[in-house]
């Protein structure tokens, strides 16, 4: 999942990237309201991360600005705002939770998978196809009960396949699911990881679409 990342303690949003990334998301970061209003018109991601001190443009402005835009994207705000009117105007406002400043990253990420799993309509942190597994939490992945060790990349791809298991995707789009905006990537990236997921899992996992892209592929013996 791609997140926005809206915070402007430059500090703070270097230890939520990396903690964010390290659980494997896809972090995209600005740093004032008025950048965060273009990269969610601009883009797509699953989940906001919001601070409300913005400069340029206050939290709640764009928030509001979202939700009038008709954008129902998930989105996490943070704050040293601890007054009930703030967090009650926040959520009234559209937010989706609402956590105060300073706060245990454990706990930011817990509320990121209660979002994402809102989201996806998933009743634990898990996603399966057939007989494969992704454990969202663990970051792990199971094939026939067996666990199969992927890299960071390998596991942020079959991850996005498979939250849309009906989905055919693009290269462009599935780099654009797992790399960031100034990461470079090499024209064959995706092949690569297709080829190692074929080859850890088994060679149906991932089907190529000639001419479109890729989907999930049922997983047998």
């Amino acid at each position: 999942m791609r997140i926005l990342l809206v915070e402007d303690d430059e500090s703070l949003a270097s230890g939520l990237r990396l903690a964010l990334e390290r659980a494997r998301y896809t972090v995209e970061h600005v740093a004032d309201g008025v950048q965060a209003v273009a990269a969610l018109s601009d883009n797509e991601f699953g989940l906001a991360v919001l601070d409300l001190g913005l400069p340029r443009l206050d939290g709640l402005e764009v928030l509001a600005r979202l939700r009038r835009g008709g954008n129902a994207i998930p989105v996490l705000v943070l704050s040293a705002r601890d007054a009930v009117r703030d967090r009650i105007q926040a959520l009234d406002l559209g937010a989706d939770d609402y956590l105060i400043k300073p706060f245990d990253v454990d706990e930011l990420l817990a509320r990121v998978r209660v979002l994402e799993r809102r989201r996806s309509g998933l009743p634990v942190n898990q996603l399966q196809f057939g007989e494969l597994q992704l454990d969202l939490a663990a970051m792990s992945v199971r094939w026939q009960g067996r666990e199969i060790e992927v890299q960071h990349r390998e596991f942020m791809l079959l991850r996005r396949l498979m939250e849309s298991p009906n989905k055919v995707f693009s290269r462009q789009e599935l780099e654009e699911s797992i790399y960031g905006w100034g990461d470079g990537v090499a024209s064959n990236a995706i092949d690569v990881y297709v080829h190692h997921l074929r080859r850890k899992i088994c060679p149906e996992v991932v089907r190529t679409v000639r001419g479109l892209g890729y989907r999930i592929g049922k997983a047998e013996a």
